[in-house]
């Protein structure tokens, strides 16, 4: 869960994603940050290449996380152990939370 210690300014916001995206924001992003706060920086960015009210597969979620970056299993499992997205207990269909 994350709380007022994890509390984001938009100058840091733009600093991270700068740092973690040097091609910029549609490019890969070059390496997945340890510190927990950069970490929820980068994957509510990642976040908005979803859809809202949408379902998609464990496929559709792996494709456009390859477009980001190779290991798209731990981003994967980032996005849900963070909260950010949800699955079904099978695994089968995941969604913006």
């Amino acid at each position: 869960m994350v709380d007022d210690r994890y509390a984001i300014t938009v100058a840091e916001k733009e600093k991270v994603l700068a740092t973690y995206f040097k091609k910029g924001l549609e490019g890969p992003l070059n390496s997945f940050p340890s510190k927990e706060k950069r970490k929820i920086i980068v994957l509510q960015y990642i976040l908005t290449r979803f859809e809202l009210n949408r379902m998609y597969s464990e496929k559709e979620i792996n494709e456009i996380l390859k477009s980001i970056h190779s290991d798209f299993a731990t981003i994967r499992r980032y996005l849900i152990d963070y909260g950010f997205m949800e699955r079904s207990k099978d695994c089968t269909k995941y969604w913006v939370k």
